[in-house]
């Protein structure tokens, strides 16, 4: 099991691995890998699938203990997942202050205010829509004030207008939060990354074989980074004449 060491994370750091390994009988999914998460920053992390990303973010959120190596994090951490999971016996305020100590449902009603979910706070989550699920997910990890969040392809089953209002509206929580919440995003989608990320890395062979710093100022447009977006694809073995 991986040493989790919160102690020596650096102040600039919210998160730290070294080392980090992981198998699944005679194949290894994480071979060695180092990664620093700075505090604050917005990492998109790529990768084929069976790369190892979602292994490496549940080792992340302590839902993987079959891994070797020194894990630190700084802080709570709180995942959004690429299914909603909510509890379908319960109204969505009460998916979203599950867990908290008493009193709780007051920091989940100003959760769902974030998300702009107010008045869906009674509603039961099967009448809620794919981007009302994921909203209600993404204030049920927030209402935690998590150092680290982690957001497993939690944007890949909606269509392509929700979406877009589902990037804003990360990327504007990020904001209100003062950017004191780290977030790893795992995803298949390249421009998903580059419009949202400050720091993109890709996955290959158990270790991060690649990884490139965006300095462009946000909102973006994927057509001002095709240099970047051309070198990603190729990291993730996409051939020219298919991009």
């Amino acid at each position: 099991m991986a040493t989790r060491l919160p102690t020596r994370v650096a102040p600039e750091y919210t998160a730290r691995i070294r080392g980090l390994s992981r198998n699944f009988g005679d194949r290894t999914v994480l071979d060695r890998l180092d990664l620093d998460i700075e505090r604050g920053e917005f990492v998109a992390l790529l990768g084929r699938s069976g790369s190892g990303k979602s292994t490496l973010l549940r080792a992340l959120a302590g839902l993987d203990r079959d891994t070797t190596g020194e894990l630190a994090v700084d802080g709570t951490v709180a995942v959004a997942f690429q299914e909603p999971r909510l509890l379908p016996w319960k109204r969505v305020i009460d998916n979203v202050a599950l867990g908290l100590p008493p009193g709780g449902r007051e920091r989940a009603r100003d959760a769902l205010q974030e998300v702009g979910l107010t008045a869906r706070a009674g509603a039961w989550p099967l009448t809620l829509s794919g981007g009302e699920a994921q909203r209600a997910s993404l204030a049920r990890a927030l209402v935690r004030e998590p150092g680290l969040l982690l957001l497993d392809e939690p944007f890949s089953a909606l269509d392509a207008l929700t979406r877009i209002t589902m990037h804003r509206l990360v990327l504007d929580l990020w904001d209100h939060h003062a950017r004191d919440t780290s977030v790893l995003l795992v995803t298949h989608d390249v421009d998903e990354a580059l419009l949202l990320a400050d720091r993109v890395l890709v996955l290959g062979e158990g270790r991060i074989a690649h990884e490139s710093r965006i300095e462009a100022e946000r909102p973006r447009r994927i057509t001002d980074l095709t240099a970047l977006r051309d070198r990603l694809l190729g990291e993730l073995g996409v051939e020219e004449g298919t991009r």
